[in-house]
């Protein structure tokens, strides 16, 4: 009997395998592709939620899971850059299941990782301020959230005009690209600031040296890419409230954010943005500055659409300030303007007032941007953008004119109005042999100028189109790439001389090549290095200003037979990071023959609007050499210390001497404590820092009006925090102050260094409130 018992439970334990064997035989395989270019996912991971079962993509995109019975299953495709994506399935046998995932930004603490396309050559050196880094800067202009960043600096007129200098480098030189448009604006002058609301981006880039290749031959010095943050395609609605108050100048600041899909239309995303600026007279540590007031009101709207390899986006933004410009720098006499200069402190002085007099600026910066791409299967990508801007500015001099009809209609007098169409179209062919990918493009700029007012500059139209080809080989561990462009530019002036009218023309074209390579040792230590020629053609001003330009407080005179810059840039830099330290070593070598630069003469100009500073525009040859090191280090958990310094040497070649209006070499420190994350409480902080600015001691002798002001240390103190109000809502609080112990200072790129101290100290309370999906 115990045989045949046995006997008999064998079988049942046999047909009972046999048939779980053959119930259990489901399966379920697919593919997984990004839903924009169609191009399969390597390395996605496809799991079945409840079980511990999942597979990886493989090179292909595929992915299969075997030997499931049959049922309901819920499956979910994740991978770091996407949204995760989960499907319901009722399996019976075997089943084909597809996935089509979307980008998403994913932060990890400190590190935001996002799938984001990025133009920037590769083998340059590219410093980003995102995250909390950014939002510190919140509530001030381009120039000034830029200005931490090393070899970054800016170049000021007064207390609210800035704009950014990179390795010495500003103006035309420098090329900034707003939501991938080439931002054109009237930046020849030094108080001709970028007309851009940071709080339009998500992240603020920075390339340093010459990228002329792809963005044209403006970008001999480097280029600023201004990058929002990528639509909410099929979400649904979030944004974001900042407010932002200063002590100095008690100013405030108000944006907002409103974003989000459309219900109903697959594919379509949109945004709203706006901001509202106010600030009145700057103090130093002793005095107010008059009429240095600040009010500002921008807007933008975007929109876009997404359907498989097809995309389509509309940008417009609005940009509207009104500047004031310190009346202590416009002087009746040249022995009043060389008296206050030597007594260090300006003629008018005031108290504190929201009130913005003469002289002002009054500008306005109209941008419309439509861009479509097409990704195709076979991994080929068509990129067309077109784009209109009007930038309208009208100066106001300190004294309205003595004919009173005319002193009542209080009309500006200067005014330039400048219209510019660009065209770009970039072809990215698919990569050759999975090891090279490169990209061909053509681009176009029409632009006029109309001006009216007191002579400065004249009329004019211009013309430019450029070719380029760049293409990048990668292969273990090695990055090479290599471009050439050729550019060619046609200026047409108009001018009123003796009653005549008198037309040039002016014709530039030259080729721009860059090399570089990028060596890859380990995910912590890698070394950049890049070799390229450059160009730029003078500008109207430089050629033909001849004038006093109220907003810088100088009469300028420009040179008519000025040659095109030519410049050949090495730039290099290692790195090495891992999870408790940092370091990163740049160097550089930017020899520019016939450099443009504006010469102070030596002595003041006196004309029937009072007595100015005297500037000519000449041509050099110069080389801009520099180091630019940072480093960051966790020596204590949560306490993080980092220095940047920032030395820079510029030689006059032809003249065997110094340029002037170069930065001074700078140190930054800073000590950060980072506190634990605790319930709702999260990224708090406090920091202490110290900026150290030498004093600019290679300059010519008797070469300016004023010898370089003396070195200066300011100190500054940061904390912030952010507390989890709902699931999706999010408070985060910020305070600062900048020159802690309101020292008396003066900067040697400032050019109200000659009338009156920089800006004493100033206290800020940033508040931020993010809703939604």
């Amino acid at each position: 009997m115990n045989r045949v018992f046995l006997s008999l439970l064998l079988v049942l334990i046999i047909n009972k395998s046999f048939a779980q064997k053959t119930e259990c035989g489901c399966f379920v395989k697919g593919l997984v592709k990004d839903t924009h270019t169609g191009q399969p996912v390597v390395g996605a991971t496809v799991l079945i939620l409840g079980q511990n079962t999942g597979v990886f993509t493989d090179p292909n995109g595929r992915y299969e899971l075997r030997n499931l019975c049959p049922g309901s299953y819920t499956l979910e495709c994740r991978i770091v850059g996407y949204q995760p994506y989960r499907q319901k399935i009722d399996l019976t046998a075997g089943h084909e299941e597809n996935f089509n995932l979307e980008e998403q930004e994913v932060h990890l603490k400190d590190v935001e990782i996002t799938a984001h396309r990025s133009e920037a050559p590769s083998s340059q050196p590219l410093t980003t301020l995102s995250g909390n880094d950014l939002e510190q800067t919140r509530g001030q202009n381009l120039g000034e959230s830029l200005k931490g960043l090393t070899g970054v600096t800016t170049l000021q007129t007064g207390s609210s005009i800035s704009k950014p200098v990179i390795h010495g480098l500003h103006s035309n030189r420098i090329l900034i690209m707003n939501n991938g448009v080439r931002q054109e604006g009237q930046q020849w002058g030094s108080e001709h600031a970028p007309e851009i609301d940071p709080f339009i981006a998500t992240r603020l880039s920075v390339v340093k040296g010459a990228a002329g290749v792809r963005y044209g031959s403006d970008a001999i010095g480097g280029v600023i890419l201004v990058e929002p943050e990528e639509l909410p395609f099929n979400k649904g609605i979030s944004g974001e409230a900042n407010a932002v108050g200063f002590s100095n100048g008690r100013q405030g600041v108000l944006s907002g954010t409103v974003q989000g899909g459309i219900t109903g239309f697959k594919g379509f995303g949109w945004r709203a943005q706006g901001t509202i600026k106010r600030g009145g007279n700057i103090r130093t540590p002793n005095y107010f500055l008059d009429n240095t007031g600040i009010s500002e009101k921008n807007f933008s709207l975007a929109a876009g659409y997404r359907r498989g390899g097809l995309g389509i986006d509309l940008f417009y933004s609005r940009f509207d300030t009104k500047i004031g410009i310190f009346s202590g720098s416009h002087i009746g006499s040249v022995t009043d303007l060389l008296n206050v200069i030597k007594n260090g402190e300006p003629f008018v002085k005031s108290g504190f007032s929201y009130n913005i007099g003469r002289p002002n600026q009054n500008v306005t910066h109209d941008l419309f941007k439509a861009e479509t791409h097409y990704h195709f299967q076979n991994g080929n990508r068509f990129q067309w953008t077109i784009a209109r801007q009007i930038n309208d500015r009208n100066e106001f001099d300190l004294h309205r004119p003595r004919n009173d009809s005319l002193a009542a209609l209080n009309h500006p007098e200067l005014t330039f109005k400048l219209t510019t169409l660009t065209n770009d179209v970039v072809w990215d062919h698919k990569p050759i042999a999975g090891k090279i990918a490169g990209q061909l493009g053509v681009s176009t700029l029409y632009q006029y100028n109309l001006m009216s007012g007191r002579p400065l500059i004249p009329n004019f139209n211009q013309f430019n189109i450029g070719l380029f080809w760049i293409e990048r080989y990668v292969k273990n561990g090695w990055e090479l790439e290599a471009g050439i462009r050729y550019d060619y530019r046609t200026l047409k002036t108009y001018r009123i001389v003796s009653r005549q009218k008198v037309a040039n023309t002016f014709q530039f074209a030259n080729f721009s090549g860059t090399v570089g390579a990028t060596r890859n040792f380990s995910d912590h230590f890698s070394v950049r290095l890049n070799a390229g020629t450059a160009w730029r053609a003078p500008n109207v001003s430089e050629l033909f200003s001849d004038g006093v330009h109220h907003g810088a407080a100088a009469y300028e005179k420009g040179d008519a037979s000025l040659k095109s810059e030519k410049a050949i840039n090495t730039i290099g830099s290692i790195k090495y990071a891992d999870a408790r330290w940092s370091v990163e070593l740049g160097g550089y070598y930017n020899y520019i023959s016939d450099f443009i630069y504006l010469k102070p003469q030596p002595e003041p100009i006196l004309t029937v609007r009072g007595a100015f500073p005297y500037f000519k525009y000449t041509q050099t040859d110069a080389s801009f050499k520099g180091i630019d090191l940072s480093g960051s280090w966790e020596f204590v958990k949560n306490i993080t210390a980092t220095s940047k310094l920032s030395y820079l040497r510029v030689y006059d070649q032809r003249n065997d001497a110094y340029l002037v209006m170069i930065p001074p070499n700078r140190l930054d420190n800073q000590l950060k404590y980072a506190l634990s994350d605790r319930g709702k409480l999260h990224d708090t902080f406090l920091s202490i820092g110290n900026l150290y600015v030498a004093q600019q001691k290679r300059v010519p002798p008797n070469s300016d009006f004023l010898a370089p002001p003396k070195a200066y240390s300011l100190w500054n103190i940061q904390a912030g925090t952010s507390l989890k109000v709902s699931e999706k809502q999010q408070l985060e609080i910020g305070i600062s102050v900048q020159n802690l112990f309101n020292t008396v200072y003066r900067d040697y790129l400032n050019r109200f260094r000659y009338y009156a101290d920089d800006m004493g100290r100033n206290a800020s309370l940033r508040l931020k409130w993010k809703f939604g999906a």
